[in-house]
């Protein structure tokens, strides 16, 4: 066993339950866990962060605990900021020989119109085809901005345009998710009473009407509709099933 000495760093044992540390037991162990006086014991003490999660790490193994999948001192270690970016240009902080999949994959790019979440395989793919060693030294390597929003941001689209409009008119400021949903249903009523008299220009009249809502939902939500439709097509794209009635069941 470990020799005990005080500190700032406690490594506490509940019998039965756990081994962890904290530097504040009172908080940890008897306010957030719940444990009173008596049923926990205080196994070492140390003013050193390396040494405390050693003798953590130590404890647990030689007890039988399960052993915690981070360092105690990892826990406080702050995530590296990968990139930075100006108006111009982002900049990766890593050589253009190392940059990969791995280290972009769910880095979030922010644009003044456009926000990019790097989980896209094509993003990833544009961002290795284009990247360009900086001159601020070889752990560094840069984009163009505009090179990379214009090979994925259409501001034509559809989409953008509705987005635009609500834009002007103050509805994503001012707007409110249950007036769109309250609107939503009163666009489905008009549907459903235009497919029952088989009038084609009021279907489409409808069918618009909703895509539109939704697309102000979304937004007032946080959310973009294309993530919307592209996170729900990831799921019913791998569906298998059969017609039935004319309509698809999927497979149990």
């Amino acid at each position: 066993m470990i020799e005990l000495k005080s500190g700032k760093y406690k490594i506490y044992h509940i019998p039965g339950v756990k081994i962890g540390c904290t530097t504040n037991i009172k908080k940890r162990v008897e306010k957030e866990q719940g444990y009173k006086p008596g049923e926990y014991d205080i196994l070492y003490e140390t003013d050193d962060i390396v040494e405390a999660s050693e003798a953590e790490r130590t404890l647990q193994e030689e007890l039988k605990y399960k052993k915690d999948i981070k360092l105690y001192k990892d826990l406080f270690t702050k995530k590296m900021n990968k990139h930075s970016s100006s108006q111009a240009t982002t900049t990766f902080k890593i050589s253009p020989s190392d940059i990969n999949a791995e280290f972009l994959r769910n880095i979030v790019l922010k644009f003044a119109e456009d926000t990019f979440e790097l989980n896209k395989q094509e993003y990833i793919d544009w961002i290795l085809a284009n990247v360009h060693a900086s001159q601020f030294g070889p752990g560094t390597c840069y984009i163009y901005n505009k090179a990379f929003i214009e090979a994925f941001s259409n501001n034509d689209s559809s989409f953008n345009k509705i987005r635009s409009w609500a834009k002007q008119r103050n509805l994503y400021q001012k707007g409110d998710s249950k007036t769109q949903y309250v609107k939503l249903m009163e666009e489905a009523g008009e549907l459903a009473q235009a497919l029952l008299k088989q009038d084609k220009d009021e279907i489409q009249d409808a069918i618009g009407d909703m895509v539109i809502v939704l697309a102000n939902l979304s937004e007032l939500e946080g959310f973009k509709i294309e993530d919307c439709i592209d996170s729900s097509f990831n799921v019913i794209s791998k569906r298998t099933g059969k017609m039935v009635n004319g309509t698809f069941v999927k497979d149990e």
